[in-house]
């Protein structure tokens, strides 16, 4: 029997398209947009607030306060999930800010007449986020395509972590500006097999805010930018203020030009396939005499040339 499929985050969308399973997708979220046909499934899940017209200390607020006044995050849009009828939903367990949580999964099951199958992603690193592709392939009835499309990313990872690297630089990757998060999850994983060594969070870690007098103590060779769900050009517009401050041009990675911004909402964020995409671009960074024949793609990264 074919599957009806809801889709609850951009990963698991990004997975059941590669796996060639889109046209059972029957709903998405207004999250996900890749590949570019996702964007035309319904969508059964919206944002309460647009985070497009907000700065990120704005987004922040907004969300602390309707977490702490105990309001939704998400909607849930009823009509859609039961023209879906989906027999498969496909949740996550990582982050309620990212993605509709438990709340929202339980109100989509209560809601349908026959209860479907909910799988729950919930990755912590590298390995999990690949053993989620494999996981899905087996629920959707395509087990040897995830499997070999695994063994492929694995292949890229492997080249990655087993080239001889030229140095250690310490590393600090960043995933919001203002106010300041570590990035934790899959990320600090990602820095040390590129070739760096991580610095503040550690792998698994659920990410944090964090003082810039922490980064002052650490102070890092190189610092990434990658804040969650923004691509190059929204982190650069969210920099200025940053870079204004005089702990933070006191860095050393500020003042010999170390500083990327990367585009987190295509490889980094989202814990599917395309993550192996930015364990490349890390590499790049990292130790870019190394990887400089490696090809990854334009516009992921830019080098905020320092002023100083």
């Amino acid at each position: 029997m074919e599957n009806r499929i809801v889709s609850f985050l951009p990963s698991a969308t990004e997975i059941l398209y590669e796996l060639g399973v889109g046209d059972q997708v029957f709903a998405v979220t207004h999250e996900c947009n890749y590949p570019s046909e996702a964007k035309t499934k319904p969508k059964v899940i919206h944002s309460v607030f647009d985070p497009e017209k907000m700065t990120s200390q704005e987004i922040d607020k907004k969300v602390v306060d309707l977490m702490k006044a105990g309001k939704d995050i998400y909607v849930l849009d009823e009509q859609v999930l039961k023209n879906a009828n989906p027999n498969l939903i496909v949740a996550q367990g990582i982050c309620e800010v990212c993605s509709p949580f438990t709340k929202e999964i339980n109100k989509a099951v209560a809601i349908l007449g026959v209860k479907p199958e909910v799988l729950i992603l919930d990755p912590r690193n590298l390995g999990d986020i690949l053993d989620n592709i494999i996981e899905v392939g087996k629920k959707v009835g395509k087990l040897g395509e995830s499997q070999a499309f695994v063994y492929d990313l694995r292949s890229r990872v492997k080249i990655i972590q087993h080239k001889q690297k030229i140095v250690r630089p310490q590393v600090l990757c960043i995933e919001w500006l203002d106010p300041l998060f570590t990035a934790g999850h899959w990320v600090p994983q990602m820095v040390e097999l590129a070739g760096g060594i991580n610095g503040i969070s550690a792998t698994g870690d659920q990410s944090r805010r964090m003082e810039l007098d922490e980064i002052v103590k650490f102070d890092p060779d190189i610092i990434v930018l990658m804040p969650c769900g923004f691509d190059v050009n929204r982190t650069m517009q969210e920099y200025e203020k940053l870079a204004d401050k005089e702990k933070w041009r006191s860095l050393k990675a500020v003042k010999q030009g170390q500083v990327y911004a990367v585009n987190a909402n295509e490889y980094f964020s989202k814990p599917g396939p395309r993550i192996v995409t930015g364990l490349e671009i890390l590499a790049k960074i990292i130790n870019p005499d190394t990887f400089k024949d490696l090809q990854v793609p334009k516009n992921s990264i830019q080098k905020i040339e320092s002023e100083l």
